[in-house]
C-alpha cells in the first residue's frame, strides 16, 4: 500500500513539473525522498536503524551510478559535439547542400533522407528539428506543400537517427543502463530497421510527387549564402563520426576527434577565437543578430547537464529498488505477463505507460529497464534483447505521445500540432515491423546456441 502511495504521489509531482514548466529534477528528487523514507521503513523492519539503512541504501545507489558514469560521461561529451557541429559550419553546409538538391517532385523524399543522415551523424533529434526541420518547414510553406505533411516526414527522419547513431544519448543510455554494447546495438539496430526503412521509402516517395514543391525561396538560399561560410570543410566533422566507429574506433575517441576537428575548422576556416570555442563548447553557440543564424542557436556541455542529472536520480532509484525489493510483486506479475503474452507485448504495455506517465524518454527508458530487466532474463531473454526491444518500442513511441517532451519540443520548433504525427511513418512501422520480424533476430539465435550447447 505504501508503494502505491509513493508512486502516486511521484507521478503527481511529475504531471505538475511537467504542467508548469518545471525542471524533472524536481519531481525526480522528490520522488527519491520518498522512496528512500519507504526503503528505511523496509529496512527497519529487517533490524537496521535510520543511520545503518542510510549507508546501506546510499551504498547500493551509489553502485548503481557508478555502472552509469560511463554513459555520463559520453552524454556530455556529445554536449560538445552538438555545439562544435554548430561553430563549424557543418550543420549548415549538410542543409544549404541539401537545398541545392532539391528536384520538386521529390522535395518531401529528400526531406526524409536528408533528415535521416544528419540525425544519424549528430545523434540528435531535438537538433536537427530545431535547424533542418525549421528550414524544411519554410520551404514547404513557401513552396505549396502541406506543413503537416512536411514535419510528419521530418519527425520520421530524425528519429531515425535518434534511434540507432552510435553517438545518440538514448542508444549510449540504453546499452548503458542495459550493460549491454554500443555498436552490436547499432548493428542489430540498423537490421531491424531494413524493413520499416524500405516501407517509409516508397510511402513518402509516392506522397512526395503527389505533393510536389512549386519552388525553391531563393531567397532563403539566398540568406545562408550571406550569413554562413558555407565551406566544404565542413563535411568533415561529419565524415569523422561516421568513418571511425566503421573502423572499430571507440564512441568516445570518435567524438572527441570529431570536436576536435570541428575546432579547428573553427579556428581555420570560420575565424572564431580559441577562447570562444572553448567557451561554445562549453556554453553553446550563440550566432550574432536575430536572423537565419539564430536556429543554430544551442548544444555544448551546459545542454546534457539536466539529462545527466536525471540519469543519476534515476539511478540512484535502481539501487533503491534493488536493496529493498519493494519492486518484487510487481516484478512476479510482469514476468507472469512475459511469459504468457511475449517479452516484447510486456515490453511495449509498460514502455507506452512509462512515455505517457512520464512524459519523458529518459526516465521511460530507466524505468522499463527497471521493470523489465530481471522478467527478461528470468524467462529466457538476454541484455541485447532487452536494449533492441527496448530501442524499437519505448524510444520510438515516445516522440508519438503528444505531451511528451520527445514530441512537443519537436513540433514546436516547426511550428505545427499534432496533426503531423499520422504523417510520421517511420514511427510506426519500426515497433509494428519488430513485432512480425523479431524471432528472425532473437528466438532463432537462441534456439542455435541452445544446439551448440547440447
Amino acid at each position: 500500500m505504501g508503494l502505491l502511495v509513493v508512486f502516486i504521489l511521484f507521478i503527481a509531482a511529475m504531471i505538475t513539473a511537467l504542467a508548469l514548466g518545471y525542471s524533472m529534477v524536481l519531481p525526480l528528487l522528490f520522488g527519491l525522498i520518498m522512496f528512500t523514507i519507504l526503503g528505511l521503513s523496509s529496512l527497519k523492519k529487517d533490524g537496521l536503524g535510520y543511520g545503518s539503512g542510510i549507508k546501506e541504501l546510499a551504498s547500493w545507489s551509489w553502485g548503481s551510478i557508478k555502472d552509469s558514469l560511463i554513459v555520463i560521461e559520453v552524454m556530455l561529451i556529445i554536449g560538445f559535439i552538438t555545439a562544435a557541429w554548430r561553430m563549424s559550419g557543418t550543420i549548415t553546409v549538410f542543409v544549404y547542400y541539401g537545398i541545392k538538391v532539391i528536384v520538386p517532385p521529390l522535395f518531401l523524399l529528400i526531406a526524409f533522407l536528408l533528415s535521416c543522415l544528419l540525425s544519424y551523424a549528430l545523434g540528435t533529434s531535438f537538433g536537427v528539428a530545431g535547424t533542418l526541420g525549421v528550414i524544411f518547414m519554410a520551404l514547404a510553406r513557401s513552396g505549396g506543400v502541406d506543413p503537416l505533411i512536411t514535419a510528419g516526414v521530418v519527425m520520421s527522419g530524425i528519429y531515425f537517427g535518434d534511434r540507432c547513431s552510435p553517438v545518440s544519448s538514448s542508444a549510449n543510455m540504453v546499452a548503458g543502463v542495459t550493460k549491454t554494447d554500443i555498436m552490436d546495438n547499432v548493428k542489430l539496430m540498423l537490421r531491424t530497421a531494413v524493413l520499416p526503412f524500405a516501407i517509409t521509402l516508397v510511402v513518402y516517395a509516392i506522397v512526395s510527387f503527389m505533393n510536389p514543391i512549386s519552388h525553391v525561396d531563393p531567397a532563403i538560399v539566398q540568406s545562408f549564402e550571406e550569413t554562413f561560410t558555407l565551406s566544404p570543410w565542413g563535411f568533415l566533422p561529419a565524415v569523422v563520426i561516421l568513418i571511425l566507429p566503421i573502423l572499430k574506433v571507440g564512441v568516445i575517441t570518435s567524438i572527441i576527434a570529431s570536436v576536435l576537428t570541428s575546432a579547428v575548422i573553427a579556428f581555420a576556416v570560420e575565424k572564431v577565437a580559441i577562447l570562444e570555442i572553448i567557451k561554445i563548447l562549453f556554453l553553446g553557440y550563440k550566432a550574432e543578430g536575430t536572423g537565419l543564424g539564430s536556429i543554430l542557436d544551442g548544444g555544448g556541455l551546459c545542454s546534457m547537464i539536466e539529462i545527466a542529472l536525471i540519469l543519476i536520480i534515476s539511478c540512484a532509484y535502481s539501487g533503491i529498488f534493488n536493496r529493498t525489493g519493494m519492486l518484487n510483486s510487481l516484478l512476479e506479475k510482469i514476468e507472469k505477463g512475459c511469459t504468457k503474452i511475449g517479452r516484447l507485448a510486456v515490453m511495449f504495455l509498460v514502455g507506452v505507460a512509462s512515455c505517457v506517465v512520464f512524459c519523458n524518454q529518459t526516465i521511460a527508458t530507466l524505468m522499463c529497464n527497471d521493470l523489465l530487466t530481471k522478467p527478461y532474463l528470468n524467462t529466457g531473454g538476454t541484455r541485447q534483447e532487452l536494449a533492441i526491444d527496448m530501442e524499437n518500442t519505448v524510444i520510438i513511441v515516445v516522440g508519438l505521445v503528444p505531451w511528451a517532451i520527445a514530441c512537443s519540443v519537436p513540433l514546436t520548433f516547426m511550428g505545427v500540432g499534432i496533426g503531423a504525427l499520422p504523417w510520421a511513418c517511420y514511427m510506426y512501422l519500426v515497433p509494428i515491423c519488430y513485432f512480425f520480424t523479431k524471432k528472425r533476430w532473437f528466438e532463432n539465435r537462441a534456439h542455435a546456441a541452445a544446439d551448440q550447447q547440447g
